[in-house]
């Protein structure tokens, strides 16, 4: 008999509950009359910026703007679902002066949250819980929670490897396969209807490599092809990534094209649902390569997704990092996020030790069923 658990989830306020800085931008734009207008592209790290667009900290001074903060669309009923899944609670730093009207307004506006689960302070790295879902990086970097979710933002763009999501939505399904980390499974995946294949890994576990075999071997598995803008990937024929402008990928993701996006070491990564589609159409099982923020956008959009860890010897995966062609700064964001991104093992659905790639595509094809797919084969 398995014992029951429920997970415990610490919610940030500013940007994840409630408007911030769109709300000050907002303010600022009707108040100063900039043209052309501030944009929340603008705001493109945390803290001053020596820009124009350090304009929006007047108003963090203002117990007026704390009382009228708009709450996020959608924010109300994150909080009436989660509250069924986990314990909930708040973890919001706030001027000390502007606490009062805080607890106030959460209290109105998310009754679900007792009050005595509202927790205020800079230090969220003391908040013991497993599940910490916020928009800083440095809260979640530095936090003790044994799950610390980004909320992607554009002052958060520059973190690497680090559990991140686009929306609610995409929460809810991390905290769900969370959730279900906890439980074994038993039977390997057989897919009849034509399914999603993920693989995950840090940078240097081999998992493009895995992939290029897999769709060697496999004829009822069609690659993925995702958009990026890093020069480097993109331009190297197109085998995984086409390379667009850093415009080009804003364009597509804000006219809601890309189901999925993510940054890592400074590049954005994204996929079109189009594309998805069109091979499940075809009758083709989907094989792409992702980090898990992609892998959980995944499974938030198409059912039928199984995501496998290519895990490899540390000693290995810092070998081959260090003798990869990339700049010195990209190495160091690839080294940091290297212990985090090992941590992706637990809430993949499985996992397969790298040997060689032909060896770890063996095990895919065996523990995933892919040859009893019809009758064929692969």
């Amino acid at each position: 008999m398995n014992r029951k658990y429920r997970l415990s989830v610490a919610l940030d306020i500013d940007d994840v509950l409630m408007e911030c800085v769109p709300y000050a931008i907002r303010l600022a734009n009707e108040k100063y009359k900039f043209d052309p207008p501030l944009t929340i592209y603008e705001v493109d790290h945390w803290g001053t910026l020596g820009t124009r667009a350090d304009v929006i900290f007047e108003f963090f001074q203002d117990p007026e703007f704390f009382r009228t903060q708009p709450v996020i669309k959608g924010a109300k009923k994150l909080v009436r679902q989660l509250s069924q899944m986990a314990e909930v609670f708040v973890s919001t730093s706030i001027y000390h002066q502007f606490m009062g009207i805080r607890a106030q307004r959460i209290m109105e506006e998310f009754p679900e949250i007792p009050p005595d689960h509202i927790y205020m302070g800079a230090r969220k790295d003391k908040i013991h819980v497993d599940i910490l879902f916020d928009d800083g990086m440095h809260n979640v970097s530095a936090s003790d929670a044994a799950y610390p979710i980004l909320l992607r933002r554009p002052w958060n763009q520059a973190a690497t490897g680090m559990l991140a999501v686009n929306n609610y939505d995409e929460f809810l399904k991390l905290v769900e396969v969370i959730s279900d980390s906890y439980r074994v499974r038993l039977e390997p995946p057989v897919y009849g209807e034509p399914g999603i294949i993920v693989l995950v890994g840090p940078s240097g576990s081999g998992k493009n490599a895995v992939a290029k075999v897999l769709s060697k071997k496999c004829a009822s598995l069609e690659k993925l092809i995702s958009y990026t803008t890093d020069a480097s990937v993109g331009l190297q024929g197109g085998e995984w990534y086409h390379y667009i402008t850093l415009d080009s990928f804003r364009k597509l993701y804000e006219q809601g094209e890309l189901f999925e996006s993510t940054t890592y070491a400074g590049h954005s990564y994204g996929s079109r649902k189009a594309d998805v589609e069109a091979i499940l159409k075809n009758g083709k099982h989907v094989l792409t390569v992702m980090d898990i923020c992609g892998a959980m956008a995944l499974k938030t959009h198409f059912p039928n997704v199984t995501t496998v860890f290519i895990r490899r010897d540390k000693r290995a995966l810092l070998t081959e990092l260090l003798e990869k062609n990339l700049s010195t700064e990209e190495k160091v964001s690839r080294l940091m996020a290297l212990d985090a991104e090992m941590r992706n093992a637990d809430i993949c659905d499985y996992t397969v030790d790298m040997t060689t790639p032909e060896e770890a595509a063996r095990e895919i094809i065996k523990g995933l069923s892919l040859t009893r797919r019809k009758k064929g084969g692969a």
